[in-house]
């Protein structure tokens, strides 16, 4: 099976991509097995949050190009790189929190995988790029997801180039929130994975889809949009029940609705 899942306990699901022969690469099979692996746990509500990882050497090395050469046809081509569009656009707008655990190297649409993810973690040795221009092929579609998340200097930078960074770099950029020694990262992505389980799912679903439409829009819409958003999760059981154990020094009880 190129994609496994691991029930980690907490409300929590590990999604590994399971091609370590061809470094992860994003074949038309493993598309498709993440794509409906992240629509079913969407629909599950056992499922708070969800880790994204590579086996083997590294996270992601992108599309796998013996494919990509073998396609030829325009059709052929566009069906590729819509299928990877539609996984990255179910993960920015499922209801559940995604965090990437890199490890190794996340290239091209490797690197826009990890992005796409609301967190992204790292070890220090990690390395993150967008090396089509290399190969004659410029990376548009990572640079949709890579581009949001980093200044447009850099992100040119890294699309003109097609140079590696390092971890510590992606971190000051805010590629990645942070990176940690190999014999760290599972530990400390299980502590914010834990953290965000114990929150209120609604609470989190309508805060995440929030976020992301915002962005997108100008001040004064943003405003009006998010205003709507708060009177919704206002109307919640979980908004009153978490006011009620803030004010009254306890801990909530989390009804999810």
């Amino acid at each position: 099976m190129n994609v496994l899942v691991k029930n980690l306990g907490n409300g929590i699901k590990n999604i590994t991509i399971n091609d370590p022969k061809t470094y992860n690469s994003l074949s038309f099979a493993t598309l498709r097995s993440l794509l409906n692996t992240f629509k079913k746990l969407d629909k599950d509500n056992n499922t708070k949050v969800i880790i994204l990882n590579g086996a083997g050497k590294g996270f992601s090395a992108g599309h796998n190009l013996k494919e990509v050469k073998s396609l030829k046809v325009r059709s052929k081509y566009l069906k590729l790189f819509n299928l990877c569009s539609k996984l990255m656009i179910q993960i920015v707008e499922g209801r559940k929190p995604v965090i990437a655990k890199v490890h190794g190297a996340a290239y091209a649409a490797g690197c826009q995988l990890a992005t796409s993810c609301d967190l992204a973690y790292s070890t220090t040795n990690a390395t993150f790029a967008t090396p089509g221009v290399n190969i004659g092929l410029f990376c548009s579609t990572p640079m949709v997801a890579v581009s949001r998340k980093i200044s447009r200097k850099r992100m040119m930078k890294m699309l003109l180039t097609g140079e590696p960074i390092n971890a510590k770099y992606a971190k000051e950029i805010g590629l990645i929130n942070d990176c940690f020694s190999k014999s760290k990262l599972n530990k400390e992505v299980l502590k914010v994975a834990k953290t965000i389980a114990s929150k209120s799912n609604l609470t989190i679903k309508i805060g995440k889809q929030a976020f992301y439409k915002q962005l997108e829009m100008p001040l004064r819409k943003a405003y009006a949009y998010t205003s709507r958003a708060m009177t919704l999760n206002m109307m919640s059981v979980d908004a009153h029940e978490g006011i009620s154990a803030f004010l009254n020094k306890r801990k909530p009880k989390w009804k999810n609705k």
